[in-house]
């Protein structure tokens, strides 16, 4: 039987964002058009579809990953269940809608009944009930943007997701009254599905013999979207196998850090989010990203990046010699990717091009 198709529209810059949420709200009744993130091969897909987001791999490969209505709004359900979240409360929107995180803001906000507010790029920010926002947001807010610290402490609850939050960072920002809410997740469970780490309502998670983060759930995608416009489903056995390390605690999740994101330095695995995270509490203030080189010698050179120069002798009195970053490079500013999560690839070709350490 064939299958029944609907028209699928690319998301355009000039819309405004009443313009999208109305868009959004139509995809996911099932009344309009589906929409993407990206312009397609395509101009149909299949029925159910309601989203197709694009995201970037470690490696550079990009994916379409196909989000049914279903997911989407198990998705959003969860995430209030978990919040405590009431028709008529409010979302504020900080964070891009060229990813799932963005577009779940203007998803949520669609299923209070209320207008998303959109608080990107203002000099007065509206307060809301929540918002969602990557970690260097929480540390601009927390270190330098007074507006942003008091936007965020008017809420009932700040997701924070995109990336590792540092443990200090978070007890700073919940000593100015910041209520955080850590979220993990992947676009292809439509976003953040385990929160605090714990898992949202209908969630599972395992860990493999790898240490590698197994999940599953009713808000998992339905697939690839290929050039054809055919799904190539990527769970296993009813599972989404992630890329990244984790452990489970009296069923709690702690992630450890990407695979792709361990080097091995001189015979020595190095997990970089890790080290990163332990010499943030050595410059608390300061704005750094790990990365690794290649080098003869070590094979993998561990190096460190920031704007403002640092001392490697002392990360190496207080971390040891494993942990000591081999070189420094000075940057104007520290490379992320367009949802603030930390660009390891930029910063490592960055590195290439200036040549010499610091």
């Amino acid at each position: 039987m064939e299958k029944k198709l609907r028209p699928i529209l690319p998301i355009q810059a000039e819309w405004s964002t009443p313009q999208l949420q109305e868009k959004i709200a139509v995809a996911l009744e099932g009344s309009g058009a589906a929409l993407s993130t990206l312009k397609l091969s395509v101009t149909e897909v299949e029925e159910d579809i309601a989203l197709v987001v694009n995201t970037s791999g470690s490696t550079g490969d990009s994916k379409s990953i196909a989000i049914s209505r279903a997911a989407l709004i198990a998705s959003t359900n969860a995430s209030h269940k978990f919040l405590g979240a009431t028709p008529g409360d409010t979302w504020s929107l900080l964070l891009p809608t060229t990813h799932i995180a963005g577009l779940n803001v203007i998803i949520r906000a669609t299923a209070l009944g209320t207008k998303v507010l959109d608080n990107r790029k203002v000099d007065n920010y509206q307060d809301a009930d929540f918002i969602s926002i990557v970690p260097t947001q929480l540390h601009k807010a927390v270190y330098e943007d007074s507006k942003l610290l008091e936007h965020l402490t008017a809420a009932e609850a700040v997701l924070v997701g995109g990336g590792p939050l540092d443990s200090n960072l978070r007890k700073l920002a919940e000593r100015k009254h910041v209520k955080v809410v850590t979220t993990y997740g992947m676009t292809e469970m439509s976003g953040g599905c385990v929160y605090n780490n714990k898992p949202l309502e209908g969630v599972k998670f395992e860990v493999d013999n790898n240490s590698l983060i197994k999940i599953n759930g009713p808000m998992m995608a339905m697939g690839y979207l290929s050039s054809d416009g055919t799904i190539k489903p990527f769970e296993k056995n009813g599972w989404f196998e992630s890329s990244d390390l984790g452990e489970i605690n009296s069923g709690l999740l702690k992630v450890i850090g990407r695979a792709d994101e361990v080097i091995i330095s001189g015979g020595e695995k190095i997990s970089l989010p890790f080290v990163e995270s332990q010499i943030k509490k050595i410059f608390p203030d300061v704005p750094l990203i790990l990365f690794s080189i290649p080098d003869q010698l070590w094979g993998e050179k561990l190096c460190i990046g920031s704007i403002k120069n640092l001392s490697l002798e002392e990360i190496g009195s207080k971390l040891g010699p494993i942990y000591k970053p081999k070189s420094f490079f000075l940057f104007d500013e520290i490379p992320t990717t367009t949802i603030g999560k930390p660009d390891r690839m930029h910063a490592k070709n960055l590195a290439l091009k200036l040549g010499t350490a610091n």
